[in-house]
């Protein structure tokens, strides 16, 4: 079981840093992991700041120096890069050892609570919160896009969304359909991204584009983060171990409850109001 990833940790603890090692934390989350593995003296010079400077916001998260911080980086980034092949291979003899000894429904049971409970842990109020007025600003147009498993979980938040509030859509996969959503996209827009290891890199393109014009980003992703996490203004994260070799989204669909539970009190009379006149709609309609 991951117990957070450095990313996951900076993002709770911004408010507890000093201002000089928030600017640390902040060009650290910019461009993660790859920023954590230029010298102290390039950290500093990006962040504006003296080398024991670096040095401290290091060691505020447990590390005993700054080889110890990149060799954390080293195995979190060998982890993002993960397959259901090389998971399957490296748990080897043991996993068969572990069938025999525990019945499935008892790792099950005993791995997805662990799972469900690091993931509420670890995830940061104020990105649950921020993610929750976007989605209830009436304003804002909401696109959403999902990868090779996770555009199930994009149509499925979409759903929920598209009966509480106007302006959402899934964000095509026909090029000529997509291309045309991409041209209208600026500050009035909120793109929800689902990415996970192995990462899309589409995602991170899409994110970027966004930013760049003056929106925001939601991103639904797995606790090592994808790389399109620096340009996102939210970033949810869940863990995703599992009792195969795949990875579980059983978390992440616990976190889009929790956001649309969230989105239900935020937008209160509003979504009471568009639920009862889609039900009226759809009875008219011979569609219910």
């Amino acid at each position: 079981m991951t117990k957070g990833t450095l990313a996951d940790r900076i993002r709770q603890q911004l408010g507890d840093l000093s201002p000089a090692e928030r600017r640390v934390g902040r060009v650290l989350l910019a461009d993660y992991p790859a920023a954590g593995f230029e010298t102290v003296a390039t950290m500093a010079e990006r962040a504006r700041v003296s080398a024991p400077t670096v040095l401290r916001f290091v060691s505020r998260f447990g590390y005993k120096g700054y080889p110890d911080f990149q060799a954390g980086l080293r195995a979190e980034t060998e982890a993002r890069s993960a397959s259901p092949l090389s998971l399957y291979e490296a748990a080897g003899p043991a996993a068969d050892e572990r069938v025999h000894e525990e019945s499935l429904l008892a790792e099950g049971r005993r791995i997805f609570t662990t799972a469900l409970a690091q993931t509420y842990d670890e995830l940061p109020p104020h990105d649950l919160e921020r993610a929750i007025e976007l989605l209830s600003d009436p304003k804002l147009r909401i696109t959403l896009t999902g990868g090779r498993f996770t555009h199930h979980l994009a149509h499925y938040l979409a759903l929920h969304l598209m009966q509480l509030r106007d302006r959402i859509s899934v964000l095509s996969e026909r090029p000529v359909e997509r291309t045309a959503a991409l041209t209208g996209w600026g500050r009035r827009d909120v793109l929800i991204v689902f990415d996970y290891r192995r990462y899309e890199p589409d995602k991170t393109a899409l994110a970027q584009l966004l930013h760049e014009r003056g929106g925001r980003v939601i991103l639904f992703t797995d606790t090592w983060l994808s790389p399109a996490a620096s340009h996102c203004e939210v970033v949810l994260s869940a863990q995703v171990t599992a009792p195969s070799p795949y990875d579980s989204l059983v978390p992440t669909m616990a976190v889009i409850e929790t956001v649309v539970a969230g989105l239900v009190r935020a937008l209160g009379e509003r979504a009471h109001e568009r639920l009862r006149e889609g039900e009226r709609l759809a009875r008219e309609a011979g569609l219910v």
